[in-house]
């Protein structure tokens, strides 16, 4: 099934999250699986640290730095470490990411104070401006409105939603802003992001695995590879009724314009 044509990027991954093993095997068998390149997202400073060494290493991982939303508020000290990160390591960095909003985490603890969250996000949010890079997003669902507040109070353009869940007003909102959402394997089996497919502009479409995260279906009991996003494609073409090669082409330029990678 591949072949030149077919090149990939996985527009949002983990890379530190793997064991040591599991990433040295996925890293030595992206050109088989002509994977050209990996968006490796971090949740925090020792993630960006490590996800810019291995940047340095293999010029095939592009790093993006940030916080992830899902965990404790960082503490002053250290939201001025991570900047400070991303001014130092302006020019390696692709992104700002991952960060956003604790959606899951509310699930969970319905008492958890959004104000602060959007306060740090906002952060973020100047200093992607500031360094004139894309935003990559953890924002589903209702939080997903409140960071589209913040990105249009800024004036932000490349935003990319990551993994993107809402309501049919709010993708209508991302559409017309022109932000970006990327699609994970699961595409292949749940009908809210298959819905999602056939509704979002190819334009503004990017594939994904959000390893080492786990899928269900056809890939239950596997360990998450950038492999799989061949299979997304495949699904995404058919949902879109366009010829496949296309839909490679098409999802390549845009990851690869969007991160200019």
């Amino acid at each position: 099934m591949n072949n030149v044509e077919s090149q990939v990027i996985d527009a949002h991954i983990h890379l530190d999250m793997y064991g040591v093993p599991d990433r040295n095997r996925l890293l030595k068998e992206l050109k088989h699986h002509h994977v050209a390149a990996l968006i490796a997202v971090s949740c925090h400073l020792q993630s960006a640290e490590m996800n810019l060494e291995f940047s340095r290493i293999d010029k095939r991982i592009k790093p993006a730095f940030g916080y992830h939303p899902e965990q404790e508020l960082p503490s002053d000290l250290m939201l001025d470490e991570i900047i400070a990160f991303m001014q130092r390591n302006q020019e390696e960095m692709v992104a700002v990411g991952e960060v956003g909003l604790p959606y899951y985490s509310r699930q969970k603890n319905p008492n958890l104070q959004v104000d602060l969250y959007l306060e740090i996000l906002e952060l973020f949010i100047q200093q992607a401006v500031t360094l004139d890079k894309p935003i990559v997003l953890h924002a589903v669902y209702d939080d997903a409105p409140l960071v589209c507040d913040l990105l249009e109070k800024h004036s932000v353009k490349k935003a990319h939603f990551h993994w993107f869940k809402g309501d049919y007003k709010t993708i209508e909102r991302m559409q017309q802003n022109g932000y970006y959402i990327s699609i994970t394997p699961d595409v292949l089996y749940e009908r809210e992001i298959q819905q999602l497919v056939k509704h979002y502009p190819l334009s503004n479409m990017m594939v994904e695995t959000d390893g080492p995260w786990r899928f269900k279906g056809p890939f239950m009991g596997e360990k998450t590879h950038p492999k799989m996003i061949h299979q997304s494609v495949a699904k995404i073409a058919e949902l879109k009724g366009l010829n496949v090669e296309e839909v490679y082409c098409r999802l390549y330029e845009n990851t690869s314009q969007f991160y200019c990678v």
